[in-house]
């Protein structure tokens, strides 16, 4: 057996086989995650404007821990049995009015997203009962994924951000 020449092959050998196993163990690119966008959103700081009935909001900053931007869809809650994502805008008269978010809220990858009077909320309509300061409501926000997250709000007074709804004339002049 020659040494010189068999070394050579041999170490050859272990080198294709050390890739072909390599290759097989090589991370892929832009492999989606699993983890269900609830886990990765919260609400800080919720809260709820006190209302006799008809209308009110809730408010907070939605927060994204993930590296994906994460979409509420929907909002629901015991205490209104009509939930809207809003936003507000400048209407072509030059009022600010509020009116549902096509496609819901998009928290960004690692952001925020702040829920305020006068702003971004989520809309109670047609209160199931009165909202006095105090109080305590509970929510599920539902994600694109189908994903929910729970939260508890407490209410409080005020008065401030009295924005027309820009949704129908039932709700045109009423506080939120």
């Amino acid at each position: 057996m020659n040494i010189r020449t068999s070394l050579p092959r041999f170490g050859a050998m272990i080198a294709l086989s050390l890739l072909a196993l390599t290759g097989c163990t090589a991370p892929t690119a832009a492999t989606p995650t699993d983890t269900p966008a609830a886990d990765a959103l919260r609400i800080d700081d919720a809260w709820v404007k006190s209302a006799d009935e008809g209308m009110s909001a809730a408010f907070g900053t939605l927060v994204n821990e993930s590296d994906e931007d994460v979409t509420v869809t929907a909002v629901s809650s015991a205490a209104s049995p009509m939930i809207e994502l809003h936003e507000t805008v400048e209407n072509d008269a030059g009022e600010m009015v509020m009116r549902e978010i096509a496609g819901g809220f998009v928290v960004p990858a690692g952001g925020r997203l702040t829920l305020e009077p006068g702003g971004d909320h989520i809309m109670m309509m047609d209160l199931a009962a009165p909202l006095r300061a105090g109080d305590e409501v509970s929510f599920t926000m539902t994600m694109s994924d189908d994903s929910t997250v729970d939260f508890t709000a407490p209410v409080k007074d005020y008065s401030g951000a009295n924005e027309n709804y820009d949704g129908g004339d039932e709700h045109d002049g009423m506080d939120h």
